[in-house]
């Protein structure tokens, strides 16, 4: 379950379900209502299904390096993300009765290019500037499973709000999930 709240005031929490499986040989679906996307890191090939108009579309996944400390997870995830000015090991834990191991990434928002100043008129004394707060950085705190390798509780925090991510790993006796969760369904048109 993942729950957003922004930092708007009077800004209600939204929830969203969605389902996270792995299969043995490192694909990876997430099920969020009429979609769902399955990472193929080996061939860097995503589908995405679209389970109300029957349609699969083939997408690269672009080669990014890995996140340190988040395995598994595909490079596509974490494009376009920063790299982390700080990284701390939060270490073990249990949650819901699963060990984690959790990690911490402070990422700070990059600097803003400076505007150019308008002329001064000669002999006025200069205005004082208003003085800048410093940029909120985002952070995000990841707990893994020890077993699984996927993440179980995730809280990314930073100016837009907070979201947390809350998974329910499967228990450790269940069996893989089937091969067909990780395939274009027959009656999908591949686009």
């Amino acid at each position: 379950m993942t729950t957003l709240q922004l930092a708007h005031p009077g800004a209600l929490p939204t929830q969203s379900a969605s389902q996270l499986l792995r299969a043995p040989d490192g694909k990876m679906r997430i099920d969020m209502g009429s979609i769902s996307i399955i990472t193929d890191p080996a061939s860097l090939k995503a589908l995405v299904l679209d389970h109300v108009k029957l349609v699969a579309r083939t997408v690269p996944i672009p080669q990014v390096p890995q996140v340190p400390g988040m395995p598994g997870m595909p490079g596509g995830l974490s494009a376009g993300l920063p790299k982390p000015a700080q990284v701390e090991d939060l270490g073990k834990a249990f949650i819901e009765g699963h060990e984690v191991n959790g990690m911490k990434y402070t990422f700070h928002p990059p600097a803003l290019p400076s505007l150019p100043k308008p002329p001064a008129i000669p002999g006025m004394p200069a205005a004082p500037g208003i003085p800048q707060a410093p940029p909120i950085p985002t952070v995000a705190e990841v707990w893994t499973s020890a077993s699984t390798k996927l993440p179980v509780l995730t809280t990314i925090t930073g100016a837009f709000g907070q979201q947390v991510c809350h998974c329910k790993p499967a228990p450790p006796a269940a069996p893989p999930p089937a091969p067909t969760l990780f395939q274009v369904p027959p009656n999908y048109k591949l686009t």
